[in-house]
């Protein structure tokens, strides 16, 4: 239980000195590569996002939907990826392949598609190389770009907000 204390606290110190370290520099290039970051404790619908990029025109092979859940045992084999907290080491490595390899992709934009923080969701939703970062409303107003105020089963609404300013920032 202490180690897992310690972990946590150095995970937290290595987001930090992202954050911290973090250069905004958004391009006004156009939206053409996304990626997105569920917890599947509150929204489980990958085919509700990969339906709203076809909408807006987005090839489905530059989306990328990765998902975090609890428990392995919890996983769906359908998904893309799905990632648990035993894939983080100390100082925030990545003990999962196809996880970093999320990370390492520069998304024109990612979307962080939860409401409930978690230090595990923060530390990609920090260490990814997307240009522009979207997110619900949370306590750390450092992670974002844009932060839209919805919950997360109000998906009809988040579709038509984000639609609306990525238009106003000539992103589609």
């Amino acid at each position: 239980m202490i180690l897992k204390a310690f972990k946590a606290n150095s995970n937290q110190k290595y987001i930090n000195k992202l954050l911290n370290a973090r250069q905004v520099a958004v391009s006004n290039r156009k939206m053409n590569s996304v990626g997105v970051i569920l917890n599947m404790t509150e929204f489980s619908d990958f085919d509700a996002f990969r339906s709203f990029f076809n909408e807006l025109g987005i090839s489905p092979a530059k989306t990328k939907v990765i998902a975090f859940i609890d428990d392995v045992k919890d996983a769906n084999p359908l998904w893309d990826t799905y990632f648990n907290p035993k894939d983080f080491g100390w100082k925030g490595k990545i003990n999962n392949i196809d996880l970093q390899s999320f990370i390492d992709t520069e998304f024109d934009v990612l979307i962080s598609f939860y409401k409930n923080e978690s230090l595990e969701l923060k530390l990609i939703t920090t260490a990814s190389k997307a240009n522009f970062k979207v997110g619900l409303i949370q306590d750390d107003k450092r992670v974002f770009d844009l932060m839209i105020d919805v919950q997360t089963k109000e998906f009809q609404l988040f579709k038509i907000e984000l639609k609306k300013y990525l238009t106003v920032l000539n992103k589609l």
